[in-house]
């Protein structure tokens, strides 16, 4: 199995040292379009093979698509990072030309891979990425569901002071200010979240989660790496393995949830084939007003990107 990951900083780096580390693949491309970047970071987890045990190997290329040859999945973290005071928004200009110079690249070499979108901002990309390359929908999806419902998983247990193993969780809707996170569906050790915390706290944690991007870009001055990238290689191992995982991907939906051509995020099962079936559970009232509303948000500025793409 063979894995490339466009983008080697920080994001793309994490995913690719994870999936060496869990040897998810036997190969691992990382590629940059910075000279020798890929090459020293690629090098440097094949090093650490003999000390943490793994055969995977690491190789990375500088804007040498044909590296990527015959790749079964490509991750794209390529992109600016977002800086204090800057939106998701903010990056769409920039990021949609070269997320879709990417996938141009990616689909000439590996026009059979499954795309993992993690470039900023996520939904958009997404939609950029997908009616690049032209591929069905369940094989061109990105990664934000995990990361966002990893955030809320772990203030819970922080909250709770369990372990964050024992918590299942769902979020839904755009990746950004107006993703919609479930409590009705959080699980601690198959008890229902909202008789061990408080309504208060509960709703502080789906505050926080909500702006959990934006609480570490103001600590350190630029966006997370070691969340999105382990959840990128979550998705990836789920795809390579067939785990058939049932975890929340943005895709765009067909109808589902009474939405057409929006991508959001959405409980998927992930296994061979990318997205083998979106999940539609039952929303209430409130849910679905939430849902809506993150679903204009998205369409607004996919159609700033048709403008500028």
């Amino acid at each position: 199995m063979k894995v490339s990951v466009i983008g080697a900083g920080n994001v793309g780096a994490t995913c690719a040292d994870v999936l060496a580390y869990k040897e998810i693949a036997n190969e691992i491309v990382l590629l940059d379009i910075r000279e020798g970047f890929a090459e020293g970071k690629a090098l440097d987890i094949w090093q650490k093979a003999p000390i943490d045990l793994y055969d995977s190997r690491t190789v990375g290329a500088t804007n040498d698509y044909s590296k990527t040859a015959h790749s079964d999945v490509v991750v794209i973290t390529s992109g600016l990072p977002r800086k204090p005071g800057m939106t998701r928004d903010d990056l769409i200009s920039t990021n949609a030309g070269i997320v879709k110079s990417v996938t141009e690249n990616v689909m000439k070499y590996s026009p059979n891979a499954i795309i993992v979108v993690v470039s900023n901002p996520l939904d958009v990309m997404t939609y950029c990425a997908h009616k690049t390359s032209g591929k069905s929908r369940n094989v061109v999806i990105g990664m934000a569901g995990i990361l966002d419902t990893a955030r809320y998983r772990a203030f819970l247990a922080e909250e709770i002071n369990c372990s964050p193993k024992d918590i299942q969780a769902l979020l839904m809707g755009g990746h950004g200010d107006t993703m919609v996170p479930l409590p009705r569906y959080t699980t601690v050790g198959g008890i229902p979240v909202t008789e061990l915390v408080s309504k208060d706290k509960l709703d502080a944690i789906v505050n926080r989660t909500i702006n959990g991007g934006g609480e570490l870009v103001k600590l350190m001055g630029t966006s997370a790496w070691y969340a999105p990238g382990s959840a990128a290689a979550q998705m990836v191992e789920a795809i390579l393995r067939d785990q058939r995982k049932i975890v929340p991907v943005c895709i765009k939906l067909e109808g589902e949830y009474g939405i057409n051509d929006c991508y959001l995020g959405v409980p998927v099962v992930l296994g061979k084939n990318g997205v083998e079936k979106v999940i539609e559970v039952k929303l209430n009232d409130e849910e679905k007003q939430l849902l809506q509303t993150s679903r204009v948000k998205v369409k607004e500025v996919m159609d700033v990107m048709d403008k500028l793409v």
